[in-house]
């Protein structure tokens, strides 16, 4: 029987960190992790056209960081930066506490699994060709410099009457090698007929020596 594996939890330790760094006591982990989520969610559906694959939330007494990865950064930012401001005040409106917020580029979208899974969801809502729209993402990514590409989409493709399962894949995806740097993301197409999920893998090379990823920066 086949057993499957997060590829991010999988490597969370080994060359990845946690996104959410910080500890609590018992009684309060609940609601800090609750407080996680709220803060994540609300982000995305506030710039979800601003290419979000990663948010980190890190904790230090009653001072909380909210690190945002996006491809577009001037989304976010604002003129000014008068959106970045009204996102923190939003966020320590949210969690009652003082907020620091880093906004940081992701350099090369095209490698990022989750930014090529979001997509991929916005050409299907725009009823592009699935099998088309899937050869050009594979095609794209390579070029980029990949070594791997997976994607799997599933549900009522071009409007069947059934849902199906289809997938593509370039290249090699080492799924079981821990040193093996891999990108994974998921997204949602939420088209006339139903949601169609996405699923991505990319693989962009092995790490000489996997070491875990830590921040050093203080709140």
């Amino acid at each position: 029987m086949g057993q499957k594996t997060h590829p991010v939890g999988f490597r969370t330790g080994i060359y990845l960190d946690w996104a959410s760094r910080w500890y609590a006591p018992k009684k309060d982990f609940a609601r800090l992790l609750k407080e996680d989520r709220q803060i994540r969610d609300f982000i995305r559906k506030e710039f979800y056209g601003a290419g979000i694959p990663k948010i980190e939330i890190e904790r230090k007494a009653d001072a909380l960081r909210v690190i945002v990865h996006t491809a577009k950064p001037g989304v976010l930012i604002g003129r000014k930066g008068a959106k970045a401001e009204e996102l923190k005040q939003q966020i320590e409106a949210l969690t009652k506490r003082r907020v620091g917020l880093d906004i940081l580029e992701v350099s090369r979208p095209e490698l990022n699994a989750t930014l090529v899974a979001q997509n991929i969801a916005e050409q299907l809502v725009k009823r592009a060709a699935y099998r088309r729209t899937l050869k050009r993402a594979i095609t794209q990514t390579m070029e980029r410099g990949a070594l791997g590409v997976k994607l799997i989409i599933a549900g009522r493709l071009g409007g069947s009457e059934i849902a199906r399962v289809e997938k593509q894949q370039a290249g090699s995806i080492p799924l079981s090698t821990l040193k093996a740097e891999i990108s994974y993301g998921t997204a949602e197409a939420r088209t006339t007929y139903g949601v169609i999920g996405v699923k991505c893998w990319v693989y962009t090379g092995t790490l000489a020596k996997a070491e875990p990823r830590r921040r050093t920066e203080e709140v």
